[in-house]
């Protein structure tokens, strides 16, 4: 419950006023591996537990305060994970197995059925969001109000972390002198929420853009133009509902304008080429087009806390040691390309080791965007302190030969398998075996997660609607992403991608339905639509030309962020297309035919 500024007073000085009632449902992150575990006791008695997590520290760190154990008694290791979606943060199959594998003294393992997924792991945070959102004549917003009431479920899971998040960035991205929050998490007794990608961010962004378009369409302003007049630049306060800014963010860089640009631009060649090629949607079918944008802090606050290590094997080449966690976010392939950068060398010569409580002091997780600019900085400072001592070893090994003619050292060079100190080549090889053989050449790293940068991302879509029975066909989807340095081009394009594809599931055919006992009753994946390939378009990415001071090498987060705008990006279409706005989601084929009724019953539009 917090403010800043006068709200009445600002809704008085408003030319325009929209207020609305948004709902978002529940969401399974509907991982391809569901929640598997296993443990067993080692020779000594130390348990050792190999778990489908995104946690692996964490999770260790719950198990021993189950149990009572020693930190230094549990080792928890996670392969390649089929992935995730935030849905892996809880301990769902690791305490069962430990608590069979100490009472048997005998390896065990559990795996959860799909319908187990559905019924005993977390979903997203439904929400009931009312705002109301005033602007003055000119399109500045004068008010921002918001009254959101979170589902949390039965035990609580994430409640406060996922309120607190998801009225932060909607708010402070735009520049609006009077905000005003109300946020409750309550918890029924049923199935309950927990970690979902945006944690808290997408549903408050399809009510926020949502209510941004219809002030624009109220006042007569392009859409586009009328998130320019009122988002922050670089330079503004970001404040949600409190007098001061979260202390450690910053704008690491700024890339929203790039996004606008590249959005609105994209949707005009869009709509020019359907022209000229005829290949507009049937007869009769409704067109609209519509955008929307959100802003995400690039690291959770309270600190993230990631440890890596690197040293110098006998071949010449590169071991690494992370504590995060690959399930399909690509970190095990940037990280190598952070270290190779530092190194000199490329990423096929680092051997990647993650995931393993063993390798690393500790590592918070796989989530809130953290594998790349908390885990991957972390990488980035051992593979350069490793550099450094590589470049100290060789000029020393080189003496004289690695000096210039008036005695100053020459500048030492690392490539792929040696250093070059004037015109002395001394191989990595070499240098290994020269190394003292208990400590050898090792690059340790650390990062904390703070200060924090912001990214940005747009989303366009161009819609077609049949009156007659309400289908929804997608004629373009574009988004543009303020990622900094893209670290790998292809890699984060498949985030866009998927992430867009992920969240229009979301906005258009998943929900998690309860019987009126509150059981689910969408318990397997006949009753579940996720996406096919058939359902999602192709959507064309764009990224905005921007290099982050904060991030390593430059590098945004772009794993959460992708999904946060799309559902609002697909509810403003439509309503251009029918003349009425889907205050629910997902905006089903039903949902669309019903409002196109009673749209028609209202005006006689159709």
């Amino acid at each position: 419950h917090s403010h800043v500024g006068d709200v009445a007073a600002g809704f008085a000085a408003a030319a325009a006023i929209h207020e609305g009632t948004y709902r978002t449902q529940r969401l399974q992150p509907v991982s391809l591996e569901t929640h598997p575990a296993t443990a067993w006791l080692v020779d000594e008695g130390r348990l050792e537990v190999r778990s489908s997590t995104q946690v692996p520290f964490l999770a260790r760190r719950t198990l021993c305060r189950l149990f009572g154990l020693d930190p230094g008694a549990v080792r928890v290791v996670t392969g390649r994970g089929g992935g995730g979606f935030g849905g892996k943060q809880e301990v769902f199959t690791e305490d069962l197995v430990v608590l069979a594998a100490l009472r048997l003294r005998a390896p065990v393992q559990f795996e959860h059925t799909r319908t187990e997924q559905f019924t005993g792991t977390s979903v997203r945070h439904p929400m009931r969001i009312r705002i109301k959102a005033g602007a003055d004549a000119q399109g500045k917003l004068t008010a921002l109000e918001l009254d959101v009431l979170s589902n949390t479920g039965a035990y609580g899971n994430h409640g406060p972390g996922v309120v607190f998040h998801g009225t932060g960035e909607p708010l402070a991205v735009s520049n609006c002198p009077n905000k005003k929050v109300d946020a409750r998490p309550v918890y029924p007794p049923v199935v309950p929420s927990g970690a979902f990608r945006g944690y808290g961010l997408c549903q408050l962004v399809f009510a926020v853009e949502s209510a941004m378009d219809e002030l624009a369409r109220d006042l007569g302003i392009d859409p586009f133009e009328f998130r320019r007049i009122n988002t922050v630049r670089e330079g503004d306060p970001m404040i949600s509902a409190s007098a001061e800014p979260a202390a450690d963010v910053e704008f690491g860089s700024y890339g929203l304008g790039q996004c606008l640009d590249l959005v609105q631009d994209a949707l005009a060649r869009g709509a020019e080429r359907d022209r000229r090629l005829g290949a507009g949607p049937p007869e009769g079918w409704l067109t609209g087009q519509g955008m929307a944008l959100s802003m995400i802090d690039s690291v959770p606050p309270n600190g993230h806390t990631a440890h890596s290590s690197i040293r110098l094997l006998p071949d010449g080449c590169y071991e690494l040691k992370v504590g995060t966690a690959e399930f399909g976010n690509g970190t095990t392939t940037v990280h190598a390309q952070l270290a190779a950068t530092a190194l000199g060398t490329s990423a096929d010569r680092i051997r990647v080791l993650q995931a393993d409580t063993d390798l690393v002091e500790h590592d918070t997780g796989a989530y809130g965007s953290a594998g790349t600019v908390v885990a991957g900085r972390a990488t980035l400072i051992a593979a350069t302190a490793l550099a450094e001592q590589i470049k100290a070893a060789a000029a020393g090994m080189a003496g004289a030969a690695g000096k210039t003619a008036d005695g100053a050292a020459c500048t030492a060079v690392l490539d792929a398998h040696a250093v070059r100190c004037g015109q002395l080549r001394i191989p990595l090889r070499q240098l290994h075996a020269a190394s003292a053989e208990d400590t050898g050449l090792l690059g340790r790293g650390s990062w904390g997660g703070t200060p924090r940068s912001v990214a940005f991302n747009v989303h366009g879509s161009r819609v077609a609607v049949d009156p007659l029975t309400g289908e929804l066909r997608i004629l373009q989807s574009a988004q543009a992403a303020d990622a900094g340095t893209v670290i790998n081009p292809m890699q984060c394009r498949g985030q866009v991608e998927g992430g867009s594809a992920q969240a229009l599931g979301a906005a258009l055919y998943e929900e998690v339905v309860l019987d009126e006992r509150g059981a689910v009753a969408t318990d397997i994946l006949r009753h579940y639509h996720i996406p096919t390939y058939a359902d999602v378009p192709r959507t064309e990415v764009y990224f905005a030309a921007t290099s982050d001071r904060l991030g390593p090498l430059g590098a945004k987060p772009m794993s959460e962020s992708p999904f946060n705008p799309v559902a609002p990006a697909m509810a403003s279409p439509i309503r251009d297309a029918i003349g009425m706005r889907l205050h629910r989601l997902p905006m089903t084929r039903d949902r669309i035919y019903l409002a196109l009724k009673q749209e028609e019953a209202q005006h006689g539009r159709h």
